[in-house]
């Protein structure tokens, strides 16, 4: 696994990889270390985007299988990434250039804003349908973010949005052709460039207090 960062002026891109990007231990250590690196640079914003049909499908489930002793620590860890990026302190908006599932879907929520391909990829939270329930910092997340009718779209009924349907029921902002998202996501940001770090991140952390506390007190 290899997270690329690259610059477009001040607003830093992170490539999240090019297969199925899962949130294995590996991918989990070198997002925190970009985060580290691109808040400290003094980034003017943060694009998110994949180099595959996937932007990314969440929970690494083969990993978990084998190391099933350490179920919490890993849950724990996927949820601080979480609560990170919902909070960091410099505009962000996902380019989800692919399928996003599970709590790959989730990371794209915790951005201020998601664009998503058009014509190809699905945005879907597949719990319902797999026997895994939303821990309550994933569900505080997802419902701090979703509008009430979006939430319950999304996270009851397994539905599969393409790029029209998540913008019509406001999962995403919008929408953007193949070879374009990235640029749209990186255009939506551009406006937005210089805030102060010190209160946007307060900002956040007051906007989405429930939040985090679920995603980081502990999982019940």
């Amino acid at each position: 696994m290899t997270i690329n960062l690259q610059y477009n002026d001040k607003i830093a891109i992170l490539e999240l990889g090019a297969d199925e990007n899962r949130f294995s231990p590996g991918f989990l250590d070198e997002m925190d270390a970009h985060l580290d690196e691109i808040v400290a640079g003094g980034a003017h914003g943060l694009v998110t985007t994949a180099a595959s049909k996937f932007y990314t499908n969440g929970l690494d489930l083969d990993w978990l299988s084998a190391h099933a002793e350490q179920h919490q620590w890993y849950v724990g860890r996927v949820q601080a990434l979480l609560a990170r990026v919902l909070t960091l302190p410099i505009p962000t908006a996902a380019a989800v250039v692919g399928h996003a599932f599970g709590a790959g879907a989730m990371l794209a929520l915790a951005h201020d804003f998601r664009v998503m391909r058009a014509d190809r990829g699905f945005f879907c939270f597949p719990e319902v349908d797999i026997h895994i329930p939303f821990t309550p910092g994933m569900a505080a997340l997802i419902q701090a973010k979703l509008a009430p009718h979006a939430a319950i779209a999304s996270m009851t009924t397994g539905r599969r949005f393409g790029g029209g349907d998540a913008a019509s029921i406001g999962i995403v902002d919008a929408t953007a052709a193949e070879g374009a998202v990235t640029d749209a996501a990186v255009d939506m940001l551009r406006p937005l460039s210089g805030k102060n770090q010190e209160t946007l991140g307060a900002i956040k952390q007051t906007m989405f207090a429930r939040a985090v506390d679920a995603l980081t007190g502990g999982i019940k």
